[in-house]
């Protein structure tokens, strides 16, 4: 029981570590999109506590879909009967296409049995100039190999293979960072954490635990290109003189 209460992110964001994770990812998160404006932005997985960063009384739409897996899915206690929050199907987001200005993935992509599903699902809800930003447990980091936290749960990626992953689901990436450089037992100590965050960031950049990646709706990778037609020579027809 113990366990799943741990790899629950409702749970996780609900501990010190957790806020002090949230806090860390937010500032790096910030930097891709420091405002948002009145743009309308989905955040897909599990982003509650990273979608303060662009809800704003005066802005855009702001919208959270919990995935439906066990480590999604369970909301925190505190959300409030107001929230714009749901839980959804990874195939079957309940949302009009081309509604989305912009759409967060955290905890998604890794935690999905069918994440090229989820991927082409976001390609359809996503304006064709929309942006994705897509945060991703890191491979060769410790966090994906922590099963004390939402990010040591699923699948982690490499930065190939986050690109092939985008480029099936006609998604191109134009930019990637890394995030939370210390062990996760390292997150509870905010100010230590923000001191190594800041310096490794600047010198190791590809170590982080997490990876975050800025994507773009590719409109033309799935139009075919036009086949040039066959012309024949007309058939000579035979009359017998």
């Amino acid at each position: 029981m113990m366990q799943d209460d741990i790899r629950a992110a409702s749970r996780f964001y609900a501990s010190r570590p957790g806020e002090n994770t949230a806090h860390l990812l937010r500032q790096r998160l910030h930097v891709f999109w420091p405002d948002t404006g009145a743009d309308r932005v989905l955040g897909l997985g599990y982003t509650l506590p990273y979608l303060s960063l662009w809800s704003r009384p005066a802005g855009g739409l702001c919208v959270s879909a919990r995935l439906d897996t066990h480590v999604t899915r369970d909301a925190p206690r505190d959300i409030g009967p107001a929230a714009r929050d749901c839980v959804v199907a990874e195939d079957r987001l309940p949302f009009p296409e081309l509604h989305f200005d912009r759409v967060v993935l955290i905890h998604a992509l890794e935690t999905t049995d069918r994440p090229d599903d989820l991927l082409r699902s976001v390609w359809k809800v996503m304006k064709d100039d929309g942006r994705l930003l897509l945060v991703v447990p890191n491979r060769a980091g410790l966090w994906a190999h922590s099963d004390g936290t939402p990010f040591g749960q699923g699948a982690p990626f490499s930065p190939r293979q986050i690109a092939r992953r985008l480029s099936r689901a006609f998604l191109r990436a134009e930019r990637h960072d890394g995030a939370l450089f210390l062990p996760p037992v390292g997150a509870a100590h905010r100010r230590l954490a923000a001191t190594v965050e800041a310096a490794c960031h600047m010198v190791l950049p590809g170590l982080g635990g997490v990876f975050v990646v800025e994507a773009v709706k590719d409109v033309y990778a799935g139009v075919p290109t036009p086949t040039p037609a066959l012309i024949r020579a007309p058939r000579r027809i035979y009359e017998p003189g």
